[in-house]
């Protein structure tokens, strides 16, 4: 089995999204459910196809399926969700067979996705740019109370 599909079956993360799920009730924005965690996996996949980068699949879907797993105690305990899922990001990933150096690369993708920075590796722009290309502004019902600035809103068509 692909350590990937060990991570999506791994019992923390499973907690850890219904926890968010239970948080997220009621929410009129984006959701961080297992859709948008597919969505991000898969357009980080093909990016890195698209642009030749050398990640395997393991690693950009271990990345993506993990990137969110901070939002329960961004709810509860307003910590940041990057730097609370990068801590439990870690475990699940050792307990996946992932290697300490992947494990590193993946934490340091995890922490950088929310905010573009220039000095970010590749790994770090490619789940920042999966993550907002994931959003599907265009349509969204909410959209002129949303708080995200006009220029992150994703309201073209990705292909």
């Amino acid at each position: 089995m692909e350590r990937y599909q060990k991570v999506a079956k791994h019992k923390k993360l499973q907690e850890y999204m219904e926890r968010i799920k239970v948080c997220e009730e009621g929410r009129a924005f984006c959701g961080h459910d297992w859709e948008h965690l597919l969505s991000v996996a898969r357009i980080a996949y093909i990016l890195a196809l698209e642009n030749k980068m050398d990640l395997d699949r393991d690693m950009i879907y271990g990345a993506a399926l993990l990137h969110d797993i901070g939002k329960q105690a961004q709810y509860e305990r307003g910590v940041p969700h990057e730097i609370e899922g990068a801590l439990l990001a870690e475990g699940i990933l050792e307990d996946c067979g992932y290697s300490k150096e992947e494990i590193k690369e993946i934490s340091l993708a995890i922490l950088g996705h929310r905010r573009y920075k220039e000095d970010h590796n590749d790994f770090q722009k490619l789940l920042y740019r999966a993550d907002k290309l994931s959003r599907p502004c265009r349509s969204c019902p909410v959209k002129s109370e949303c708080n995200w600035p006009e220029e992150q809103k994703n309201t073209g068509v990705f292909l």
